[in-house]
Order: structure tokens, then C-alpha cells, then sequence
């Protein structure tokens, strides 16, 4: 995964240097999104890009597994895979991709396809 991660990076001219992942439970990623952004909702992951301008990725990256379990069942898909979904959802923000729209949330799915496709071979 940490290969795969940064290989993904080094294609959008980018370069890991830290990327801390948490993962936590829905009641612990619900208090982070309340005191740093301000949502009083839950969410599957919260990505923190704390990387200076033009030196290496720096980000934390918080995931709810009760969300991951929830979303996997939901969806009838592994939890494994709906939770690599959510680890290159996070990267993908790290690269510059948004999901506030519908469009970009369909180029951001896109976007977690194709790594999904490549990670997993399928």
C-alpha cells in the first residue's frame, strides 16, 4: 500500500513525506469534524493537508471504520475494498482533487475507480 501510495503520488508530480493515517470510530472523527470544520455530520474519512507549499505531501488522514463497515454493507462490497476506496479518496484530495459539486464528485469516483482497478487488478 505505502509503494502503491506514493507511486500514485510520483504520477501527479508529487512526493510523500508524511502521511499519517488514523482510524478511529464514528463518534471520534464526528468531534473532529465539529471543532475543525465546523460539520455536525458524520463522515467516512477527513483528510488534513498540512504540507508547506512546494515541499513533500504532509497530511493526516482520519477514517471512521464504523463508516467504512456501514458503506461496505450498504454498497455489498468488501470491507477491504471499500476501505482502500477511502484511503485513495484522501490521496486523491492530496492531489488536487475536490468533491464539493456533483461533477466533481463524479471525476473524484472516477478518479477512486481507476486506483481501485489498479491496486486490485480488476
Amino acid at each position: 500500500m505505502k509503494q502503491f501510495l506514493s507511486k500514485t503520488a510520483k504520477s501527479f508530480k508529487k512526493e510523500i513525506g508524511e502521511l499519517n493515517i488514523v482510524f478511529c470510530s464514528d463518534a471520534y472523527l464526528l468531534d473532529i469534524n465539529k471543532k475543525h470544520l465546523s460539520h455536525d455530520y458524520y463522515t467516512d474519512i477527513i483528510t488534513f493537508d498540512l504540507s508547506e507549499k512546494k515541499g513533500p505531501i504532509q497530511s493526516e488522514i482520519y477514517i471512521s471504520i464504523d463508516r467504512v463497515k456501514d458503506n461496505a454493507k450498504s454498497l455489498k462490497i468488501s470491507f477491504s475494498r471499500e476501505l482502500h476506496r477511502v484511503i485513495f479518496h484522501g490521496l486523491l484530495h492530496l492531489m488536487g482533487y475536490k468533491d464539493k459539486t456533483t461533477a466533481a464528485q463524479k471525476i473524484m469516483r472516477k478518479a477512486e475507480d481507476g486506483l481501485l482497478s489498479s491496486y486490485f487488478g480488476k
